[in-house]
């Protein structure tokens, strides 16, 4: 690949921090598969056996939409019911709910910020079973938590969040499969199959120059690609600037949908699965619309559409698809950076440990 993803002329680029961490990404994906599935696997036995009646999930920006991702796996795979917590109850309004029996797991990057520490500390004190998930085993939320799952991405310098975002879906498939019994065996294609679409850089760009001066984007997905639709709209924010609206394809009708027309560009992840099904009737109405459709997932749902970017579904487990569907969106928001003059290693007014409280 001659992308600057891999190119090593490539040292005294924008971006090129960025770059490089996304390239890291099939390396990653197997040093979870081989050294760090047996510890979660572990750990998720431990879990297992406590028999947690409830889930919270806790986290920001990022690790956020891997939360999200959790979620729907832990509901849809287990049948445990999840809430996404409100940090600032306990943080800001002192709450001290009773988590006897619950499970909290809270996912961070850096496991630095101090309303994640504290969340956890509190969730701790009142009862929960905790389990964090960092980059950081040495970090302080992985000191206050009963558990800790390390998602091995290696450091991640560049400000925008990619080899940890997919380590973290990857992480977080692994320990609910070992809740259940399984072993996980469906994520073992996931590092080959993400070399090739990394290898594809040459057709995002071409996306990229399509969709340079677009003045906002509307990205949607539903199911197992919802979270995939709002990390999407993330990158894009922080590395281009462009507003990128993230909507369920459910919520779109409701509403939004009245701001879409033929000039703004809606990008629908579509899932090969029942979250995919489900969201054929959104985009059948983006159609009538007259709106410019971008698909990324199956090869016939791109023929359909005005442009897009066809995933090797094929064969792959749709509660892992999400961990492919986001590296060419990773790819799209590098590329449309670079192509509007910017440089995505250094987003303005963001650091990379983002202190809340």
């Amino acid at each position: 690949m001659t992308a600057p993803t891999t190119d090593p002329r490539s040292a005294d680029l924008p971006g090129r921090i960025m770059a490089r961490e996304m390239a890291e990404q099939p390396a990653v994906l197997r040093r979870i598969l081989e050294t760090g599935a047996p510890r979660i696997h572990e750990v998720a036995r431990e879990v297992a056996a406590r028999r947690p009646r409830f889930v919270l999930l806790t986290a920001r920006g990022t690790s956020d939409n891997a939360a999200l991702y959790a979620k729907y796996l832990l509901e849809i795979r287990l049948g445990l019911p999840c809430g996404l917590t409100s940090m600032s109850t306990t943080t800001a309004y002192g709450a001290r709910p009773d988590l006897t029996d619950v499970l909290v797991i809270t996912v961070s990057q850096s496991g630095g910020s101090p309303d994640l520490v504290a969340s956890t500390r509190a969730a701790r004190d009142a009862g929960a079973l905790t389990v964090a998930v960092t980059n950081n085993p040495d970090s302080p939320l992985a000191a206050v938590s009963e558990f800790h799952i390390d998602i091995m991405a290696g450091p991640e310098r560049a400000l925008p969040a990619t080899k940890t975002y997919t380590a973290s879906l990857l992480a977080l498939y692994l320990f609910v499969e070992g809740l259940r019994g399984g072993d996980g065996a469906p994520a073992k294609v996931l590092p080959d199959l993400a070399e090739q679409l990394l290898a594809r850089q040459d057709e995002v760009r071409t996306l990229a120059s399509r969709y340079r001066f677009a003045e906002r984007m509307v990205i949607t997905s539903r199911g197992y690609g919802y979270p995939t639709a709002k990390e999407a709209a993330l990158k894009l924010m922080e590395t281009s600037y462009i507003p990128a609206l993230s909507y369920s394809g459910a919520d779109l009708l409701h509403g939004p949908l009245a701001m879409v027309d033929n000039v703004s560009p809606v990008i629908a992840v579509v899932t090969d699965g029942k979250g995919g099904a489900a969201l054929q009737p959104v985009l059948d109405r983006l159609r009538d619309r007259g709106a410019d459709l971008v698909v990324i997932g199956p090869a016939g749902q791109v023929e359909q559409a005005s442009a897009g970017f066809v995933l090797p579904t094929e064969g792959v487990a749709e509660e892992i698809q999400p961990i492919l569907e986001i590296i060419p969106l990773q790819l799209l928001a590098y590329e449309v950076t670079i192509a509007r003059g910017q440089d995505p290693d250094a987003p303005r007014a963001l650091a990379k440990v983002t202190e809340t409280r």
